[in-house]
């Protein structure tokens, strides 16, 4: 028997032994704290600066408490985003949750300072208030995207990543590695596995397995792990998750525990508690009434006003579509909206004449549900330009503003492919299609079906305004980077 072999019977045997010092913070996280210190000290700076100069224009008598105002004011906004803990690594590269915090302090500051001032009964420069604290959050939310974007490209090197131990069954830590692989801007790397007992094997997708699940403190230390993920398993129940959580607790190692709904997003979750449990309250999500009535109402809206905006854009694209290739500039074809019904959906033609009936020749069993090919012979050579950027989507918003479509949904299918719908993918007729959508930004048409149909139930049930939004901004980068899309 190995020392290691020995000393991981000792471990078993005796799990009080494993008490490590606790591990130092990564090098990475404490420059990413000092570089957001910095740029919110910018952004304080630089509001400050601007709301003065534009108040009152040049150093006055009146004006002279106002200096001193603006000079403080980095000092006390740093000092209310610790406060707000807006400087946790845990939020760092990922979740809105970082930029909420950030949003947080900036209001709570306008309301203390207008509180302060009420009291103290002081005449303030209300101009220059309205002025410093808003432009200070959003040029603190603007430092901080430019540092987020910055440490996902080092994590697409490999840098900055978190060493993950995983805890379940094969198939459960062999998912999350792949997820891991494929979205490295979460910045978790698996570096070991720990399976049950009864669960004989050397890896999984490439991660040795170490050891069994009490085995997973003394995994932490040996692969020199920072975190470990507990994924749905009968064995880990809640005791013991709790006696897990007590040995990592002596090292400072995060614990992160995936429930059995993990495409369930927090806004539907809720912690409460009854008979002594902590219990999981899962909501409905919501596919009626106001907020979906809101929804219809900001993408009419949006897609109105980008139609008007980009008029001069669409008809030069249409005027060449009809010089490049001979036919139509529009191409309208069937598809599948919310619900089954049908409806005609308009794009930009990017195919020579006659390519409906080519496609017969290129369909094989293999492609599955979705047909995709990368180097389809029938695109013109300014429809592939067009498709890489996704330019000729852009008369779909046609269809957003009748109501066909939504700004952020689902892949409108075609018919053929929803007859070949599982129970599970016709799931995603329950909301509208969408112009854009979380395919659209994770990869296009590089996913698997199997990958596409997990992002676009994963929107069905966690759809919200906000998450529109962010959507909509992340399509920005990915239509001008081009990736996937043929």
């Amino acid at each position: 028997m190995s020392k290691g072999e020995v000393l991981m019977a000792v471990v078993r045997a005796h799990p009080e032994l494993v008490w490590q010092t606790a591990p130092g913070v990564p090098g990475w996280v404490r420059a990413y704290r000092v570089r957001a210190l910095v740029a919110d000290l910018g952004g304080a700076g630089a509001g400050a600066a601007l709301a003065f100069f534009a108040r009152f224009g040049e150093l006055t008598p009146y004006a002279a408490p106002y200096l001193l105002l603006s000079a403080a004011l980095p000092l006390a906004w740093v000092c209310a985003n610790a406060l707000n803990r807006a400087y946790e690594p845990r939020m760092f590269g990922v979740g809105p949750e970082e930029f909420q915090r950030v949003v947080r302090c900036g209001l709570a500051l306008t309301a203390a300072t207008a509180i302060v001032a009420y009291l103290t009964k002081t005449d303030v420069a209300r101009g220059y208030v309205v002025l410093a604290l808003p432009l200070t959050t959003l040029l603190t939310l603007v430092f901080r995207y430019c540092l987020r974007r910055a440490l996902h490209r080092r994590r697409a090197r490999g840098e900055c990543m978190r060493r993950v131990v995983a805890v379940g069954h094969r198939a459960s830590i062999a998912e999350l590695v792949e997820r891991f692989r494929r979205e490295r801007y979460h910045g978790m790397e698996v570096v070991a596995a720990c399976l049950p007992e009864d669960e004989p094997g050397d890896d999984v997708a490439g991660v040795p397995v170490a050891g069994g699940f009490s085995d997973a403190p003394l995994v932490v230390e040996q692969s020199g792990a920072d975190s470990v993920a507990v994924l749905a398993c009968p064995e880990m129940d809640g005791v013991a998750l709790r006696r897990l959580a007590w040995r990592l607790e002596r090292t400072h190692t995060e614990l992160v525990v995936a429930p059995a709904l993990m495409e369930v997003a927090g806004p539907r979750t809720t912690i409460r508690p009854a008979a002594g449990l902590a219990l999981l309250h899962v909501e409905h999500p919501e596919l009626a009434g106001a907020r979906q009535l809101v929804k219809n109402v900001f993408d009419r809206l949006v897609a109105a006003s980008l139609l008007v905006a980009l008029a001069p854009l669409l008809v030069g694209l249409a005027v060449a579509v009809r010089a490049s290739s001979p036919g139509p500039a529009l191409f309208r074809q069937t598809r599948v909206g919310r619900d089954g019904r049908l409806f005609t959906i308009v794009k930009f033609r990017t195919m020579r004449q006659g390519a409906e009936h080519q496609k017969l020749t290129l369909v094989s069993d293999a492609d599955g549900v979705l047909f995709k090919v990368r180097n389809d012979p029938r695109v013109t050579s300014l429809g592939a330009l067009m498709r890489r950027h996704s330019l000729d989507e852009l008369p779909q918003l046609i269809n957003v503003v009748c109501g066909h479509m939504s700004l952020v949904g689902p892949r409108p299918p075609l018919p053929e492919e929803v007859e070949r719908y599982g129970d599970d993918v016709r799931r995603r007729l329950l909301v509208r299609p969408g112009l854009t959508g979380l395919w659209q930004v994770s990869g296009r048409s590089d996913l698997s079906w199997e990958e596409s149909v997990r992002l676009d139930l994963r929107y069905v049930e966690n759809w919200s305004l906000m998450l529109d939004l962010q959507i909509l901004w992340k399509t920005w980068s990915a239509v001008a980077r081009g990736q996937g899309a043929y």
